[in-house]
């Protein structure tokens, strides 16, 4: 009885229990408010790298078609030799291309002249830090390098880098400390960022640059000059790591060449820029390791990884990771494992693919195709052998811009802010003192940083702050599109899966049924469940789906909107949507010369590789009448439009391509 009594109504408290009670409830409600935005952000953050690291996927399963192209394109013309199709020689002590470039430095500079008309920086040598001071002033007004101090860069870059070992060896003893930064991926305001935040690269301000200066972003060009020369002027206190994009295969897809193209397509000296860079990036050291207890490696490592192995390995040879070097007595009727040194190959692949996971164990990474997952065990494991306290690395974009697994061993640090989308992550960089404990650095950029020059005051980072709910709901918006457009651009194939299900056409299937479907069409592993309402129309309790409402929307692509009805298949925007980016990693690796458009020769090389790849012969007299037909304007070139115009001729969703060349061959097709 007395227990009843006890009960107290709110008119009856005081002033403090009231007070109480209300800071109570809004501190529920606010745990509450900052779970659910927890809940979205992750899920945006999955549905984000779920799309990145599928079309990772879809590059490697286009490396059979690039190593047959690059291994058997002629070598006719004059401009080949400079061209990616030119396999490295592997038979000298170099490793260098058959035209060596840092041996002509005087006949290929001593005839270029700057032009009167030149408004960007001026570079002379011997490099110092005020001309790289000059380089960064010019990017950030927007003027482009000219292409002779590009290449002289380059050059001296080269002569630089080849001096190098495979792993680098860093020291904190003199400048007491020293600074790693993560993936740039063209994003040059981070950079500034860093210069601004923690001073440019000096003896007293020592770097290491882990990879991934290129793709992606529209400034990777800058951003490699600007890090090349800072090599070529302090050597000793300026460390560079290859990162899985600095790879001619992974350039033709995620950017960067089309980046060289835009800028300096009109030079006829664009072709020798591209080998350069290709040539740089081959020679980029592996890894680095600080004071003998941290290294320093772009991707991560393996169970199978030796940093003795790492270090001996001929890493110049290596142009693309994707494409190993063969073996001197290689003959194509081997199989690939024996035609190449596979344990090689793993070493410097899991380096520069590898990511790390919460289980124990070592296997294949599936997500991304290529390298390895590695548990806490292998981490332990591997810097035991070695001597080794912590492993830095990068490759995997962070929400906070860094982050600690494996029970502190493994650090993962990413400096390009706003990655996927504005707001969507911070950039970061870790500063490393004597006692070896690294303190993460945080930050934002904005195009407000372009404007400020190193050195000055009164940056404000967050001048202009998003509030957490409307930030999220943005990057969240900007996620649900992306997604979206995957969906679009496979609703043929997912109206096929769901009719499995729908027997009795009813337009409803479970949720759970629309989710396996989901996961299996688009080969995302992302939260569907969680997704479900933002994406399709449900019944009252969710356990039903009227699936026809997550394929709404149409594509437009070249100004065309697309889809047939989909009795009648794939509509042509549909298809070509699905298929763009590997249209244009196509096309570019047919563009050899990088003109921006593809020759007869070069499509008549292109077709042979293809004939070899669909068992079939297309007569030389088919392949002009074809590239005939496709060069709607007659001007001898087929331009990227083009290309794709006769692409939509095909549907590869419903018509083989040895059928297609039946039909061409026999002349019905014009």
């Amino acid at each position: 009885m007395g227990c009843a009594g006890s009960a107290q109504t709110y008119s009856e408290m005081g002033k403090s229990e009231k007070s109480l009670k209300a800071a109570l409830l809004i501190q529920r409600w606010y745990r509450r408010y900052q779970a659910r935005l927890e809940t979205r952000r992750r899920c945006t953050w999955s549905i984000f790298q779920s799309i990145e690291y599928a079309g990772e996927q879809d590059q490697l399963k286009l490396y059979n078609f690039f190593n047959d192209m690059m291994s058997t394109v002629g070598n006719s013309n004059d401009y080949t030799k400079y061209m990616v199709s030119e396999p490295v020689n592997t038979n000298d002590g170099t490793g260098s291309q058959p035209v060596d470039c840092v041996a002509q430095d005087n006949q290929i500079f001593g005839h270029m002249s700057v032009e009167e008309e030149y408004r960007g920086p001026h570079v002379t040598f011997p490099l110092t830090i005020d001309t790289v001071q000059g380089m960064i002033n010019g990017f950030k007004a927007g003027h482009l390098l000219h292409r002779k101090y590009v290449l002289q860069i380059l050059s001296e870059c080269m002569k630089v880098l080849k001096t190098m070992p495979n792993i680098s060896q860093a020291s904190t003893t003199f400048a007491k400390q020293i600074t790693v930064c993560g993936d740039l991926h063209g994003s040059i305001d981070d950079l500034f960022v860093i210069f601004y935040k923690n001073g440019l690269p000096s003896p007293e301000n020592p770097y290491v640059f882990n990879g991934d200066y290129v793709d992606r972003g529209q400034h990777s060009v800058e951003i490699a000059l600007i890090l090349f020369a800072f090599v070529i002027v302090y050597p000793e206190v300026v460390y560079l790591n290859r990162g899985n994009h600095e790879d001619y295969i992974m350039n033709l897809r995620y950017g960067f060449l089309k980046e060289v193209q835009m800028k300096y397509g009109m030079s006829d000296l664009m072709p020798l820029i591209v080998h350069m860079f290709q040539e740089v990036f081959a020679w980029l050291p592996l890894a680095t390791v600080i004071d003998g207890k941290i290294v320093v490696v772009h991707g991560g490592i393996s169970d199978q990884t030796d940093l003795t192995r790492l270090n001996n390995l001929p890493r110049h040879k290596y142009t693309s990771i994707l494409k190993p070097p063969l073996k001197e007595d290689a003959d194509e009727s081997m199989d690939v494992s024996d035609q190449v040194d596979v344990v090689e190959w793993r070493q410097i692949l899991d380096a520069l693919w590898s990511d790390p996971r919460t289980q124990d164990g070592c296997q294949p990474n599936a997500f991304r195709g290529g390298g390895s997952y590695f548990g806490p065990d292998v981490t332990r494991k591997v810097l035991a052998k070695h001597g080794l306290d912590l492993l830095i690395r990068s490759h995997e974009c962070k929400p906070n811009g860094f982050e600690f697994t494996h029970d502190d061993k493994v650090l993962t640090v990413f400096s390009a802010s706003n990655y996927y989308e504005v707001g969507s992550n911070r950039g970061a960089y870790v500063r490393i003192g004597v006692d070896h404990k690294p303190h993460c650095v945080q930050f934002v950029s904005s195009e407000h940083h372009q404007k400020l020059s190193i050195g000055q005051s009164g940056i404000n980072l967050e001048k202009e702050p998003l509030w957490a709910k409307h930030r999220v709901s943005l990057v969240e918006g900007s996620a649900l599109r992306d997604l979206k457009d995957k969906v679009i651009s496979h609703k043929t194939q997912l109206r096929e899966s769901f009719l499995e299900y729908d027997t009795e056409k009813s337009g409803h299937i479970t949720a759970v049924q629309w989710a396996s479907t989901m996961e299996k069409v688009l080969g995302l592993a992302i939260p569907w469940h969680t997704l479900r309402p933002r994406l399709v129309r449900c019944n009252e309790d969710g356990s039903l789906v009227e699936y026809d409402t997550c394929l709404t929307g149409d594509l437009v692509y070249g100004g065309e909107e697309g889809g047939r009805p989909a009795n009648d298949g794939p509509g042509i925007t549909e298809t070509l949507y699905r298929n763009r980016n590997a249209l244009e990693t196509i096309f570019r690796m047919m563009d050899k010369d990088h003109s921006g458009s593809i020759s007869l020769d070069e499509f008549e090389d292109a077709c042979g590789i293809l004939s070899k790849h669909i068992g079939s012969t297309i007569s030389k007299q088919t392949v002009r009448d074809m590239a005939t037909s496709m060069d709607i304007n007659k001007d001898g070139q087929i331009d990227f439009n083009e290309f794709l115009e006769a692409f939509r001729l095909v549907d590869p969703q419903s018509q083989a391509m040895t059928d297609m060349t039946t039909t061409v061959d026999n002349g019905s097709v014009t």
